[in-house]
C-alpha cells in the first residue's frame, strides 16, 4: 500500500540577508508611519492596530530607493516561486502589482483573508520582536471537510488544517494569493514591521 499526497499547497520561504537594506527599509517604514496622514487615518477608521500604507500609497518603489531595491529582489523571488509551483505564466515574469508597509503595534493582528485579483502574495519581515506572533495558513479544503476528524497532534504540516509560521527579521514568505491566512495577535512589547505585496 502507498499514500500519494494530492494537491499540495506551496509556501516559498526565502531570506533577505542584506542587513543594510533591512535597516533602510525599517527607517523608511517608520518615517512613512509618521508622515502618511492618509494611511494613519485609514488605519484608525478600519481599526488596524498600528499603521499600514495599504490604502494610501501605491508608489513606494519609485518613491524610495530602498523599496526600489526590494522590488527588484522580490521579482526574482516571485519568479523562482512561480517556477517551483509550476505556474504557467506564458514566459512572462510575475509583475509586482502592489506593495505596502505594516507597522503592527503590540496586541495587533489581522483576521483571515485572501488577496483577490493577484496570483502571488507575500510578506517580508523587517523587524520581528520576541513574541510578535505567527502567520497562520489555512487548509483551502477546510470548508469542504464536513465530518472529517481533527488531525493528530503529531501530524506533519501538509496534513494539518492550520499551519503556523513564526518569522524572523529578513524572512520572506510567498504563497498563491487564494491561500487564506491571518496574522495572529502580537504579544510583543514592541512594534513588528513587515512589507506585504501582490504580484499580478
Amino acid at each position: 500500500m502507498a499514500i500519494q499526497r494530492l494537491f499540495p499547497t506551496p509556501l516559498w520561504q526565502g531570506r533577505l540577508d542584506d542587513a543594510a537594506l533591512l535597516a533602510d527599509l525599517a527607517h523608511s517604514c517608520r518615517t512613512l508611519a509618521e508622515d502618511d496622514s492618509a494611511g494613519r487615518r485609514w488605519s484608525r477608521d478600519n481599526r488596524y492596530r498600528g499603521y499600514t500604507s495599504y490604502a494610501s500609497l501605491n508608489d513606494l518603489p519609485s518613491r524610495d530607493p530602498a523599496f526600489g531595491d526590494l522590488a527588484r529582489w522580490l521579482v526574482k523571488q516571485a519568479s523562482g516561486f512561480a517556477a517551483a509551483a509550476h505556474l504557467d505564466l506564458a514566459r512572462r515574469k510575475p509583475k509586482l502589482d502592489s506593495l505596502w508597509v505594516n507597522v503592527l503595534k503590540p496586541g495587533g493582528g489581522h483576521s483571515g483573508h485572501i488577496h483577490p485579483h493577484s496570483i502571488i502574495s507575500g510578506t517580508l519581515y523587517v523587524e520581528v520582536p520576541a513574541g510578535a506572533g505567527s502567520i497562520r495558513f489555512e487548509d483551502p479544503r477546510l470548508p469542504m471537510l464536513m465530518n472529517s476528524p481533527p488531525r493528530s497532534a503529531d501530524a506533519p504540516a501538509e496534513s494539518r488544517n492550520f499551519v503556523h509560521v513564526e518569522p524572523a527579521a529578513g524572512d520572506l514568505l510567498l504563497w498563491e494569493s487564494w491561500l487564506r491566512h491571518e496574522v495572529m495577535p502580537s504579544a510583543a512589547k514592541a512594534e513588528r514591521i513587515s512589507i506585504s505585496f501582490n504580484f499580478a
